[in-house]
Parts: C-alpha cells; structure tokens; sequence
C-alpha cells in the first residue's frame, strides 16, 4: 500500500490519500474520515520531516510505501 500526501495549504490543511486533514481550532489535526494505521504512520513521518522542518519554504507532495 501507498500513501500520497500533498499540501493544500501548508501548515493548515494536507490531502492523505484524497482524504482531507486539517488544524482544528485547537490546533489539533482532524480528518473527517477514520484514516488508516499506515494513513496515520505516514502523516506523522510528514509531519515530523516536512511540515515541522523550518528549511522547507514550499511543501512537497510526498509518496510513502509500505510492504
């Protein structure tokens, strides 16, 4: 399986495999649908290298693969 994420707006709203998770007025991310362990997993690995790494300017629409 593989999970594509792009940016919609950086920093508020990203596209995990056509589902769409957004910051809450929280500042929590949301999905309107359950996503799935591998969806999660691989938001996370995103947010943590990409949406968090201040060297990013752009967001960049990444592809992870799992076995």
């Amino acid at each position: 399986m593989s999970v594509t994420i792009e940016p919609v707006r950086d920093h508020e709203e990203y596209s995990v495999n056509g589902h769409l998770v957004y910051k809450d007025t929280r500042g929590n991310w949301a999905c309107k649908h359950d996503l799935s362990n591998t969806e999660l997993n691989a938001f996370r690995n995103y947010e943590k290298v990409v949406i968090k790494n201040k060297a990013f300017k752009k967001h960049t629409k990444s592809v992870y693969k799992t076995k």
